[in-house]
């Protein structure tokens, strides 16, 4: 894949529906992962129906607002106002064959990750406290992980996490990659980072890579741009002075993250233990 097949740029201004991302398993030219992004303005309502063989987990990333999935409704909810306040998020997770309705009670900024599902779960809120709080790295590779869906807890297909990486960081490092269908060593998975950047005007620096290097891009990230993996390594770096935040869709045949290091840097797990 090319360099600019890799990036989804974030709109500039919000569609009529709040839409400022969009990928789809079809765009992105794979099978399991979809991901939204919409940024809806206080009183705006949203819709959102997972249709029959899609579940989905909606990322309340800031704002307050109402919503009701599955017969379920929840007033209130959301307790930031910017992912760089650094608190869990509310989360909603959707089944198929059920509609997400939403009302913005502020600005809200939402995320809508997707994947194929049978229709084995009913609706839910995850609450901050559902979110396991993970640091993961040492040194400069330190950073801040919040586990929104791992595989311990209820969904489909489903893996999301966002994360944190403090400004002269870096992170998905050492470099891993999960995509071959190798179980137990290696799972295959499809994943998307969705980055904001703090200063706005900042960057974030992302390098996607095989073994081969039939695939070997360093990709330059803007507030708001989405990045595709397809396959191989993807390791971020944050540069001083830009703080950068991720959330990461994961999906493929088997719900498991097990990844592969890659060789050439895996020396670093060992300097770590010591």
């Amino acid at each position: 894949m090319a360099k600019s097949e890799l990036i989804v740029p974030g709109a500039p201004e919000p569609g009529a529906n709040g839409s400022m991302v969009t990928v789809t398993p079809a765009s992105a030219g794979w099978t399991y992962v979809g991901f939204e992004v919409f940024r809806l303005t206080p009183g705006q309502s949203f819709q959102r129906e997972a249709d029959g063989s899609t579940e989905l987990c909606a990322v309340l990333l800031s704002g307050k607002a109402n919503a009701s999935a599955g017969g379920k409704s929840w007033s209130g909810i959301g307790e930031r106002m910017s992912v760089f306040e650094h608190k869990r998020p509310y989360c909603i997770y959707v089944p198929p064959g059920q509609q997400l309705e939403l009302e913005a009670l502020t600005g809200v900024e939402l995320a809508v990750c997707s994947a194929p599902a049978e229709g084995k779960l009913e609706a839910r809120l995850i609450e901050p406290e559902d979110i396991e709080v993970e640091i993961r790295g040492q040194g400069n590779t330190e950073r801040r992980i919040h586990q929104i869906l791992p595989e311990t807890k209820l969904a489909e297909s489903l893996l999301v996490v966002e994360v944190y990486t403090p400004n002269g960081h870096w992170s998905s490092y050492p470099p891993h990659k999960h995509d071959e269908d190798n179980l137990p060593a290696e799972s295959y998975l499809e994943e998307t980072y969705y980055h904001r950047i703090q200063p706005e005007h900042g960057f974030a620096v992302q390098r996607v890579y095989t073994d081969d290097r039939s695939l070997d891009e360093t990709l330059i990230v803007n507030n708001g741009d989405t990045v595709l993996v397809p396959r191989g390594y993807h390791p971020v770096s944050a540069p001083p002075g830009y703080d950068v935040y991720y959330l990461n869709v994961m999906a493929g045949p088997v719900r498991t993250w097990k990844f592969h290091n890659d060789p050439d840097h895996e020396w670093i797990f060992n300097e770590w233990k010591k």
